[in-house]
């Protein structure tokens, strides 16, 4: 245990200098770490909600909805498969969760199996007669709520990191509700803006006598429904457009801001090649036909196709400012949520607030430091200071690990570095009673030192990794601050188990072997 070759003092010294180089833009005022941003480490802590504010969100997630618009593409599914087949049906509606229909003859009911045979892995069907219903799955059901809460979650991840945000907190709670914090955060209602809207843009042709009516109609054609415009198409209030989507966004791989012909705002967008085949096919049909995109249930431009647009790509006019096409552009590019989302929870937190939790924390972690640094020097002398030292590197360590990982900091994460504290002197205090005990049976300096670290090792070693099981546990089934907890206490843990093992160790060796003392300071 008294062996330290050169190359194993030389990792740990580089090891030591590596976590001061990443530690030290946490600590250095804002325009010394700017001026000195080609040397210094980019990496700094992110603080959490709680530390430097920001916006606490729940929202409620509307599968009931979700499953209207399921149910709406299963009935316009089935009628085109009824017509194309022939088989006359009246009353074709949604009715308690199911779509029904009655066959006009009811000896067309034994072709229906094989009509809708792919739809026996997600739905039920049921022939009672002339009565018929499709009905979705329970198991189906629960698969495509945990889809659908996934599916949110992704596209709300994507859009707050689209906006620049770090480290914001995504995730489900409950059956149907997402949890969302981001830390920084000023404008929370650009936040609920942004994310709160579903997103779903889809391409109609529309009504061929009567597109753009000037005043709301008495009499809708079948086939089409009414739609109202956004508060930027100015001179047209409503547009009949048909119900048939010709293409979803969903096949649109970019969108950005630009500006149009006349030098206003625009939104560019362009479709993957699937997407592209298809919109070239739709404009080369419907030349001198207008053509409504539809942003979650509005209008947002309408125009008339002059030629076909085979290059998949296209702008959409309409917008006030820059801005609002960048946000517009966003939105398109981070896809559409599967779901309407409500706010069902908001809460602000001041920065005020987060300072004060950091100055507690702070004034915690110093007192923790200066009590243990005092007992230590006081219980232990030379071997006290060593041990400090070692306490330092060990502080340096987390931090540079948290900052190398862009973890995020919050206030159970400073309490799990003060426990980290008393953990890390811990396994010195078991190394340096055991010396005391080795010197006391007459054992020589060397001889007690190596000894000691010899039996200290194995009590070290499973002590810290049992509370590294423990904090494994944490992380796996705990949420929110408690994965912060685990996190920082578990790279405590390897900290103090480095610094113990091996840094301690290695001050208290070369120590021996310079001054070759008779009897140990301690």
């Amino acid at each position: 245990m008294l062996d330290f070759s050169r190359a194993k003092i030389s990792m740990i010294i580089a090891i030591c200098l590596l976590a001061i180089y990443y530690a030290l833009p946490n600590i250095l005022p804002k325009d010394i770490r700017e001026s000195a941003s080609s040397v210094l480490s980019s990496h700094t802590l992110n603080l959490g909600l709680d530390l430097q504010g920001g916006v606490h969100l729940l929202w409620d997630v509307d599968f009931d909805g979700y499953l209207v618009d399921k149910y709406a593409e299963m009935e316009y599914a089935v009628r085109e498969r009824l017509r194309k087949n022939r088989i006359g049906y009246r009353n074709l509606r949604v009715v308690e969760g199911k779509l029904v229909f009655t066959l006009r003859d009811s000896s067309h009911a034994s072709q229906l199996e094989e009509i809708f045979k792919d739809y026996y892995l997600e739905a039920e069907l049921e022939i009672n007669g002339a009565a018929i219903s499709l009905a979705y799955r329970p198991d189906r059901l629960s698969t495509m709520k945990t889809d659908v809460i996934s599916q949110a979650i992704e596209t709300v991840r994507r859009r707050v990191d689209a906006m620049g945000t770090r480290e914001p907190i995504i995730q489900r709670q409950g059956d149907s509700r997402l949890l969302l914090q981001v830390p920084g955060e000023s404008d929370p209602q650009r936040i609920i803006d942004m994310v709160g809207t579903t997103g779903q843009m889809t391409f109609h042709l529309m009504d061929a006598t009567n597109p753009f009516p000037k005043k709301k109609p008495v009499h809708i054609p079948a086939g089409t429904k009414l739609l109202q415009g956004t508060e930027n198409i100015t001179g047209r209030t409503y547009y009949l457009v048909r119900k048939k989507v010709e293409l979803k966004g969903d096949s649109l791989i970019g969108a950005g801001a630009t500006f149009d012909e006349a030098n206003r705002p625009a939104v560019s967008f362009r479709f993957d090649t699937p997407g592209a085949r298809k919109f070239g096919q739709i404009t080369k049909k419907n030349i001198g036909k207008p053509f409504a995109i539809v942003l979650d249930g509005k209008v947002i431009s309408a125009p008339n196709i002059r030629t076909a647009i085979l290059g998949g790509s296209g702008i959409i006019t309409g917008s006030n400012s820059m801005q609002e096409s960048s946000d517009l552009a966003l939105l398109l590019r981070s896809g559409a949520l599967p779901a309407d989302m409500s706010v069902l929870e908001q809460r602000s937190v001041g920065p005020s607030l987060g300072k004060d939790s950091i100055e507690a924390g702070k004034m915690a972690a110093m007192l923790g430091v200066v009590l243990v640094v005092i007992f230590m020097i006081i219980c232990y002398g030379l071997f006290g200071v060593f041990s400090t030292i070692a306490l330092a590197m060990n502080m340096i360590l987390i931090i540079a690990a948290l900052s190398f990982f862009q973890a995020t900091l919050t206030l159970p994460g400073i309490a799990g570095m003060v426990l980290t504290m008393g953990m890390a002197v811990d396994a010195n205090v078991l190394i340096f009673e055991r010396i005391r005990e080795e010197i006391s049976s007459g054992k020589t300096p060397f001889a007690a030192v190596d000894h000691a670290f010899r039996q200290a090792l194995k009590t070290i070693v499973d002590s810290n990794i049992t509370t590294l099981m423990a904090t494994i546990l944490l992380y796996a089934y705990g949420s929110g601050a408690v994965k912060g907890f685990a996190v920082t206490l578990s790279i405590g843990i390897l900290a103090s188990m480095f610094s113990a093992i091996l840094l301690t160790r290695m001050m208290v060796v070369l120590w021996l072997k310079k001054n070759k003392p008779t009897t140990i300071p301690i």
